[in-house]
């Protein structure tokens, strides 16, 4: 607290430092400041700036990164006051409303090394609901949304989930490049998972621009070397046999079977990675894989569908999936002989 931090009836304990350096009008008025003295401390030269309407910068001087985050999020939410006389140990109001950091600005806060700094950014984007009526301005673009998302809480500031943020931040960007670091970066830097950000790209249909469907390219590529990392890990730390990697499976003289991504001969156990993109054509992936399936099936081949994600989160359950496949095959009629070549 410095000396132009006003004094109140009020108190000023559950707030932060940075909270206490930027405050609304209604806050500054509950804390016994008067609306003519708020803007003769903020007259030119005088010792507080309007941040945004109705947001006060208690110092003079350009406002810190936290002060531009916290002053966003303070225009967007116009959170509730503490009621004098709550009962003690009572739940504080939330500090920002609903209002969550998204964007551009919610990936450098998640760390994204491809995001540009805080600073550098001229407008902080600011998830509300779509009800929220107030206008984008100075350094806050409001970005509305039917349904909000559970907010993570990072350096005390409520951020939109990676999944969320990144398709806030597409939907802003026209360079192909950038785009495809950022979705890039989500999976190769463990964020999320590629099939979280297709959903939310997707929703916001953002899926048909074309130097989004490019990025989305590369992030399935990453998504699927990940994958195939994660399995080349399940097979070794859970002392399953070695398989046959990334091979093409054909009936002798006969047509191609498809490919699968491991596959135990002895075993006629094949494992197969679900990296579907959520496009228009994903009913047709879907029956495709399915129509592999079955028709491996018919000659006696089991398979397994492994989900990215659960090879993440789960992945001693994944290698018991696997491994009751290979210990049920010698209770199977014997499958058909197939060819197995390189992919």
């Amino acid at each position: 607290m410095n000396h132009n931090t006003p004094l109140s009836p009020l108190p000023l304990s559950h707030l932060s430092e940075v909270q206490r350096r930027v405050l609304t009008a209604a806050q500054l008025r509950a804390h016994g400041i008067s609306t003519a003295r708020i803007t003769s401390q903020c007259l030119p030269g005088g010792p507080w700036q309007s941040l945004l309407p109705g947001v006060y910068l208690l110092h003079p001087g350009p406002p810190t990164s936290e002060e531009r985050l916290h002053g966003a999020l303070l225009y967007a939410g116009r959170p509730a006051l503490p009621v004098q006389g709550e009962p003690q140990g009572a739940p504080a109001p939330p500090p920002y409303g609903e209002a969550m950091v998204t964007g551009l600005a919610a990936l450098a806060l998640h760390r994204f090394s491809s995001a540009p700094p805080l600073l550098s950014l001229d407008r902080i984007d600011v998830l509300v609901p779509r009800t929220r009526r107030l206008r984008s301005t100075g350094c806050a673009r409001l970005v509305r949304t039917h349904t909000l998302p559970r907010p993570e809480e990072i350096t005390g500031v409520p951020v939109a989930p990676v999944p969320r943020a990144l398709a806030d931040a597409v939907a802003q960007l026209a360079d192909a490049s950038a785009v495809r670091r950022l979705l890039t970066e989500a999976v190769s830097g463990r964020h999320c998972e590629a099939g979280a950000v297709l959903k939310e790209l997707s929703r916001a249909r953002l899926l048909s621009l074309p130097h989004v469907a490019d990025a989305v390219d590369s992030l399935l590529a990453e998504a699927r070397t990940i994958a195939e990392q994660r399995l080349y890990d399940l097979v070794r730390t859970h002392g399953l046999p070695n398989p046959l990697w990334n091979v093409d499976l054909r009936l002798p003289g006969g047509p191609n079977l498809g490919s699968v991504d491991a596959y135990w001969p002895e075993q006629a156990v094949a494992v197969e990675l679900d990296t579907r993109a959520p496009r228009n054509d994903g009913d047709a992936l879907w029956s495709e894989y399915v129509r592999k399936r079955e028709q491996l099936e018919r000659l006696g081949i089991t398979v397994v569908h492994l989900a990215p994600r659960r090879l993440r989160e789960s992945p001693e359950q994944q290698a018991t999936v696997v491994r009751t496949a290979l210990m049920a095959a010698p209770d199977r009629d014997p499958a058909a002989y197939v060819m197995v070549l390189p992919r």
